[in-house]
């Protein structure tokens, strides 16, 4: 029986225009790396942090949260120590806190030999989401533990449903170095929407999910649009028309706003496609005053990734 693991848990896109708070997908080139051991005296500790400022109060971190969760349901009899290396910045749009949530209910789960499945160890990870965004959702979380692209059909009984991925498709993403809190961006967003609105809204995710299916790279494109947050959250993020115009004429399929933001997202097909939309995104923000990073990431349809064990 293994002891110590050390995990890559990746960063993701959750709402992809259309599907807000339903569905996400998985990143590959950046991510958080987590190193989990088991201890003889029982209960959890924080013990390392490196990359960002964050607690080391279990009660007070999203991975510490989400691990006391699993924990006392399994009550084993051992305790766990927790080092988190921080690959992901705090308020990125990226899924920050849900690469810290997920990994830390997946290392502790794979050392007491997998007793929950993925939906399980998801309902976890949603307990440290909350402390984050002060709300129980699972679009960023579902992609990093179950891989590819999810679409979550329900929270309450919670049901996720594994989509598809096109085996050309690539991500650019564009991260200003500037912080949105999640709880911030939700507050800004209406209470109610127009009907032909939300109509729109449902048909642009349902032939999203369908072309995502067929590996129907038009009906991607004609699919990526968010008619209800978009042009709201848009507003926080400095330059934001000016990259997604920029994305649109390098030939990207589509994209928007990165989860809650600020960092915003273009899908394309292929990835010398998706470098040239990553360098005309890098030119139409390289216009501001702020500071930024970019990536260039396939779909990972793998999720969380064991590094050693």
């Amino acid at each position: 029986m293994k002891n110590e693991i050390k995990i890559f848990s990746p960063g993701t896109v959750a709402n992809v225009a259309c599907g807000y708070d339903v569905l996400g997908f998985c990143l590959d080139s950046v991510g958080d790396e987590m190193v989990v051991r088991k201890t003889t005296e029982k209960g959890l500790k924080i013990t390392k942090i490196e990359g960002h400022d964050l607690p080391f109060d279990i009660d007070k971190n999203v991975a510490g949260v989400s691990a006391l969760a699993l924990y006392e349901d399994a009550q084993p009899d051992c305790g766990f120590e927790i080092e988190i290396y921080k690959g992901i910045k705090p308020g990125s749009g990226i899924g920050s806190s849900s690469a810290s949530a997920a990994g830390s209910v997946f290392a502790l789960n794979a050392l007491l030999n997998s007793p929950y499945n993925k939906t399980e160890l998801t309902r976890f990870a949603m307990k440290g989401e909350a402390l984050a965004s002060q709300g129980e959702h699972a679009d960023n979380i579902a992609p990093v533990l179950f891989g590819g692209f999810t679409l979550v059909k329900g929270i309450d009984p919670l049901e996720i449903i594994s989509i598809p991925t096109p085996k050309e498709l690539y991500a650019t993403i564009l991260h200003p170095q500037i912080e949105i809190k999640t709880a911030d961006s939700r507050a800004i967003l209406p209470e109610m929407v127009p009907l032909k609105d939300a109509i729109k809204q449902w048909a642009n995710l349902g032939s999203l999910v369908h072309a995502l299916h067929t590996e129907d790279y038009d009906l991607i494109c004609h699919s990526l649009q968010d008619i209800i947050v978009e042009p709201y959250r848009s507003k926080l993020i400095p330059y934001f028309n000016e990259v997604m115009l920029a994305s649109h004429n390098a030939g990207a399929l589509g994209g928007s706003i990165s989860g809650s933001g600020p960092s915003i997202f273009a899908l394309s097909k292929g990835q010398h496609k998706a470098k040239e939309v990553e360098q005309a995104m890098r030119n139409a923000y390289s216009k501001s005053e702020i500071e930024f990073q970019t990536y260039v990431s396939t779909i990972n349809t793998e999720g969380i990734k064991i590094l050693s064990s």
